[in-house]
């Protein structure tokens, strides 16, 4: 239904993978919360906002996704037609909804949602999550969006900001958050917790590390496991204080419980790991333009974290570093505080806040 015409309402754009979507209903939340917006989101059938949007109570409006494909192919040739569809379907969702502005975070329906937005003469911004910003972002920003940028040297003009996270892993009661980890997922309130996460469709060179090391982790180091392995990827066999889980749905309680997380670094992860205390180690994506790595970087430095190259993570080093930090109390307390410490601002608040005060 479209918003009442004195509420302001807003369409917030990034769809495909939870580091587009969850800085966007981060934002979205602060809109509601602190502004009584109302919110819209734009997706498309294919991403992982066709279950994050409505469990967080936002409307989801779909378009057909438009992605860009890196070498030249049958898709190349479909883009524009694509591109002329997605942004008439965008246009119509705006009118539908009487938006006053739309911010877009990446991924397939960012671009469209520009295009839309600029065609229609309504303001629009954008945030950049990841060190190195995409071709969507940067097509935003030169078509006139006011851009936002999560660290500096993206590649794209703006302010530096942060990322979005949701309120709950900056301020939320982190006890009580351990508790429900404890109790949906049975773990001993005794022993300290591992998270391994590889993302959404897990990461198969952290499973087979978990597979060769959870025996030593449980018995010898004296850990739990909590271990999100990927909904595409065989189930692992059942071990004592290892419980597998092919997706981890309540994040927010899986940073309270774990006391050291091993995964991925993606700007949404290395971003809520932080906002959470937690201190990491970090496996970067072997492939792409090696921007894993760079947002990793900061947190590194500052000794909240540790990276180790995909090539050399195999159980031994998993092992190693594990037990370096969980066996050790002064170093975990060491890299909590550090975590703690570095944990950005309310971004989503001062997101929210920009896009209210440019329609003031």
């Amino acid at each position: 239904m479209p918003a009442p015409q004195d509420t302001l309402s807003v369409v917030v754009a990034g769809g495909g993978t939870a580091g587009h979507v969850e800085p966007a209903l981060a934002v979205a939340e602060a809109l509601v919360e602190q502004h009584g917006a109302t919110v819209t989101a734009l997706g498309t059938p294919r991403g992982l906002e066709r279950d994050l949007v409505p469990a967080r109570g936002f409307d989801l409006r779909l378009i057909d996704p438009v992605p860009v494909p890196r070498r030249p192919n049958l898709d190349l040739f479909k883009l524009p037609v694509r591109v002329v569809k997605a942004v008439r379907q965008t246009r119509e969702i705006l009118r539908d909804v009487q938006a006053d502005a739309l911010i877009g975070f990446g991924g397939y329906v960012s671009a469209p949602g520009y295009l839309a937005a600029r065609s229609l003469g309504i303001p629009f911004f954008v945030h950049e999550a990841n060190a190195r910003a995409g071709l969507a972002n940067k097509l935003g920003v030169r078509l006139g969006g006011t851009g936002f940028n999560a660290v500096a040297g993206s590649g794209m003009p703006g302010e530096v900001v942060g990322i979005p996270v949701r309120a709950g892993l900056r301020s939320g009661d982190m006890q009580a958050a351990a508790e429900r980890a404890r109790e949906q997922w049975g773990l001993d309130p005794e022993r300290r917790t591992l998270l391994v996460t590889g993302g959404s469709q897990g990461a198969v060179s952290l499973n087979r590390a978990v597979a060769g090391a959870v025996d030593t982790l449980t018995t010898a180091g004296g850990f739990q496991v909590l271990h999100a392995y990927g909904r595409r990827n065989t189930a692992p066999a059942p071990h004592e204080h290892y419980v597998p889980l092919p997706y981890i749905g309540d994040m927010a309680a899986a940073y309270a419980v774990a006391d050291l997380i091993v995964c991925r670094s993606g700007a949404m992860t290395v971003a809520e790991v932080t906002a959470s205390g937690l201190p990491a180690v970090y496996v970067p994506l072997p492939h792409g333009n090696g921007e894993q790595a760079l947002n990793a970087t900061d947190v590194v430095a500052a000794g909240a974290a540790r990276l180790v190259g995909d090539a050399e993570f195999d159980a031994d080093r998993l092992v190693a570093e594990v037990t370096g930090i969980l066996g050790d109390g002064d170093t975990l307390e060491t890299m909590r505080a550090a975590a703690r410490g570095h944990s950005a601002g309310d971004t989503a608040a001062y997101l929210a806040a920009a896009v209210a005060a440019a329609l003031e």
